[in-house]
């Protein structure tokens, strides 16, 4: 029987800037594309696929296979062939989210890795490669801010995700640019004088973990892979991801349904979460 190696807070410390410059190289594999001249691929359920998602996906394989062969992947571009259960600490990959932000020249597209441990996410990395900025956290250890050119990584910054705004100041909710549904727009309608912040991707959790938005509703399905890192760097940043009735999200543990999330709330500030 196979040992699940478990990785904790420590030992996620010491993987960050290794697994940063993995993600940061990954970004600039796709931004090297022509998406003039790309190919475009659909999967089963329709989503589109690009070389951009593969190449990211071929670097990302490769490195985790340099840095920590031992612990089980799961990404968005091999979900298929996933070897389950996905017990201990294992690593959560979406290549390019936002594909079809890409496609459309916009530059609101992420790479996301998260560690999850024991069904939830520990460490999380949101890399914007076409805005230059890098949302990354390790929950219990705190979240940080990062600019980039290529290669060249900067200096962190500390984020820390906003309180609840006060009485008479509007709710800043993030919202998705191609995924809207008429229950997170309810949602988003009870908050007083709620405000839309339209961005493409993981770029949302970003938003929220830096202060900048309060809140992030999806009341519509999604993958694991397209929450598992913000949600980490979220919390990382004080704030909470929850389903869509406030209770804990858990990760690996939906290979029969494909790995969908049916609902989530992204929660900037933890003591909103409930206030419906």
């Amino acid at each position: 029987m196979q040992v699940r190696r478990i990785i904790d807070g420590a030992a996620a410390s010491g993987l960050m800037e290794p697994l940063t410059a993995l993600v940061v190289k990954a970004g600039e594999a796709i931004l090297s594309v022509n998406r003039t001249a790309m190919q475009v691929d659909g999967k089963q359920d329709g989503s589109p696929v690009t070389e951009a998602d593969l190449a990211a996906d071929r670097i990302i394989a490769e490195g985790l296979a340099r840095l920590a062969a031992d612990i089980p992947t799961l990404s968005e571009e091999r979900a298929q062939s996933a070897s389950p259960p996905f017990e201990g600490s294992f690593f959560l990959i979406d290549p390019l989210d936002g594909t079809k932000e890409f496609i459309a020249g916009r530059d609101e597209f992420t790479v996301n890795l998260a560690l999850v441990t024991s069904g939830v996410p520990l460490l999380g990395i949101v890399s914007a490669p076409a805005l230059g900025v890098l949302w990354r956290g390790i929950v219990g250890r705190g979240a940080e801010r990062l600019r980039f050119d290529g290669a060249t990584i900067g200096t962190a910054e500390p984020i820390h995700t906003r309180k609840l705004p006060a009485r008479g100041e509007p709710w800043i909710a993030a919202v998705s640019r191609s995924h809207g549904d008429p229950r997170s727009e309810a949602f988003i309608d009870d908050r007083p004088n709620a405000v839309r912040k339209t961005c493409g991707s993981a770029v949302k959790f970003g938003r929220i973990a830096e202060g900048s938005a309060d809140i992030y509703p999806r009341f519509g399905p999604t993958c694991e892979w397209d929450v598992g890192a913000g949600a980490a760097v979220v919390t990382a940043a004080g704030g909470r991801v929850t389903d869509g009735k406030g209770g804990e999200l858990r990760f690996g543990e939906r290979q029969a349904s494909g790995f969908i999330i049916p609902e989530f709330i992204a929660w900037g500030d933890p003591q909103a979460v409930g206030r419906y």
